[in-house]
């Protein structure tokens, strides 16, 4: 480097190109300093080394204000990502949104990483960044047309995703002036202080520029996977509900539910009871529901009514905590609102079977009957509040606005927005992971004293009837003793039938199904 200096020194063709005789010496010592000048005044300038600590855009004080504005942006953006990080376990007041809650979320994340790149290679603007940092701002910003756009989107990300996609959108195009900004002002100091722009780079600057090149080429791969994403989630929401959405909990959510058939009469004239469904861990629509509906055009029910729970299908999330009994509460709104009265035959299927003796401890009256298949006892909610399953759902959710397991599906197993909503794709959705996330953190502690408390309130006379997996219970002693302890739930025990042959999901076998179908005609009917 020292011997460019001394080169550029003995060039007479560059003395010549930067004449300094006696009368310009003389005006610029009388000219007022200005931006470049104030920092390093000279009444006879010298042309300094390229590598001079002296040769910087800082000098510059419009740059200077530049990187205290970005720092400020940083400040706001983490201030912003921390109140997003604490409304996914609990949502403060007014940022509760009815999406899951990871997408304002991730949106965030991009931002501050993005204003934190801008600032750590602050100095050493490049091509390479300012162009990945357009290809960052132009997918942000289809990402911000789409929310606007799409009203479903819209209405389930509310003022918070909308916020946090539009900072990120302004970010991404402030950031990019920045760079262009921070560069003029690098080559105009460089031809100032050392007689021309210098065009090659120390190896210090040069790994410099390779890591926020990478960096910013994840960040671009980053924000076309939001986008992908979105595309997805806009072809999701095309798909119709079968039922009618209900407002609950003072209209900060809606949940689903849809009734089929029209109650039937016995002999003594009374109404026949309506079933009322209740899920296991996964959408009732791809569980027990299309069972449950054959059941019905057999005949041997005349009407049964289901729902999705907050997050499930097309339901929104609730704000957090939510616990069961919760969820319970928001069933009985909705049936309420619907003009539904009952009574009731309940049919769960595992940790659904937890909601329903929570519902039928609080409606003692209009339920007629507990049907529990294969369902989980309360013995088990410590592991379904598991701390290391919460985290695991938690990596997810923050993961899951990038759509890897969703886009995969789609492209290379051509997964239907059916398969995505209410199919085998629907765990992969950041609203289920978000419901699976509050049911764990309240597992243990709301959850296990609402069940308690169902258990002493249950009516003891209630018929009940449990189906059991024969799988299951010869693979687990445990789960066979909570499922004897579930036919203890009242005290009027119907029928307790341990299917051989079947798997958790009983009525997937072909004895499971016959064994269901009988004993729901019978409780509903009274018909052997």
């Amino acid at each position: 480097m020292t011997s460019l200096w001394k080169k550029k020194k003995d060039d007479p063709d560059r003395e010549e190109s930067h004449p300094r005789d006696e009368e310009g010496s003389t005006r610029h010592s009388h000219r007022e300093p200005d931006e470049r000048t104030r920092l390093l005044p000279r009444e006879n300038p010298v042309y300094l080394r390229p590598d001079d600590p002296q040769v910087s855009p800082y000098n510059l004080w419009s740059v200077r204000a530049l990187r205290g504005l970005t720092s400020l942006f940083l400040a706001i953006s983490f201030v912003w990502w921390t109140f997003l990080l604490v409304s996914i376990f609990v949502s403060p007041p007014t940022m509760h949104t009815r999406g899951a809650g990871f997408f304002s979320f991730a949106y965030t994340t991009l931002t501050v990483g993005y204003l934190i790149i801008a600032l750590l290679f602050f100095s050493v603007p490049s091509k390479p960044m300012t162009i990945c940092g357009a290809i960052l701002f132009l997918f942000l910003f289809v990402d911000m047309c789409i929310i606007l756009g799409v009203a479903r989107l819209r209405v389930e990300e509310g003022w918070v995703g909308i916020a946090s996609v539009v900072w990120a959108t302004f970010i991404a195009i402030y950031v990019t002036l920045q760079n262009r900004y921070v560069a003029w002002g690098k080559k105009e100091e460089e031809e100032r202080l050392t007689g021309r722009e210098e065009t090659r780079r120390p190896l210090r600057e040069w790994l410099a520029v390779l890591i926020a090149t990478i960096i910013m080429a994840i960040l671009a791969i980053v924000s076309i996977l939001f986008t992908a994403n979105m595309i997805l989630r806009i072809q999701d929401a095309s798909l119709s509900a079968p039922g009618k959405m209900y407002d609950v909990n003072g209209n900060h959510y809606q949940i689903h539910l849809n009734c089929i058939g029209n109650p039937g009469r016995k002999k003594d004239g009374d109404r026949t009871p309506t079933v009322l469904l209740e899920g296991s861990d996964g959408p009732v629509e791809h569980t027990l529901q299309p069972f449950i509906d054959d059941v019905y055009r057999n005949g041997s029910i005349d009407r049964y009514c289901y729902w999705d729970r907050p997050g499930y299908a097309w339901s929104d999330n609730a704000p957090s905590p939510y616990s069961a009994g919760m969820a319970a509460d928001a069933l009985s709104e909705a049936l309420a609102l619907a003009g539904e009265e009952g009574p009731w035959v309940l049919v769960a299927a595992g940790v659904g079977g937890i909601h329903s003796r929570i519902f039928a401890s609080r409606h003692l009256l209009q339920v007629r009957g507990i049907m529990l298949i294969d369902a989980l006892h309360e013995d088990y909610l410590d592991t379904l509040g598991a701390p290391g399953r919460g985290f695991l759902l938690w990596i997810r959710g923050v993961l899951s606005p990038l759509g890897l397991d969703r886009l995969a599906g789609a492209i290379f197993k051509g997964r239907s927005r059916e398969d995505r909503v209410i199919g085998r794709s629907a765990y992969q959705t950041a609203k289920v992971i978000r419901a699976k996330l509050q049911e764990n953190l309240v597992a243990k502690s709301m959850t296990a004293s609402e069940i308690q408390t169902a258990r002493h309130v249950q009516m003891a006379q209630t018929p009940l009837t449990v189906i059991s997996s024969g799988v299951e219970v010869r693979e687990s002693e445990k789960w066979r003793r909570t499922q004897e302890k579930l036919t203890k739930v009242t005290k009027n025990l119907k029928n307790w039938d341990v299917v051989r042959g079947a798997v958790h999901e009983v009525w997937r076998s072909s004895e499971g199904r016959a064994i269901v179908e009988k004993r729901l005609r019978q409780m509903v009917k009274g018909k052997r």
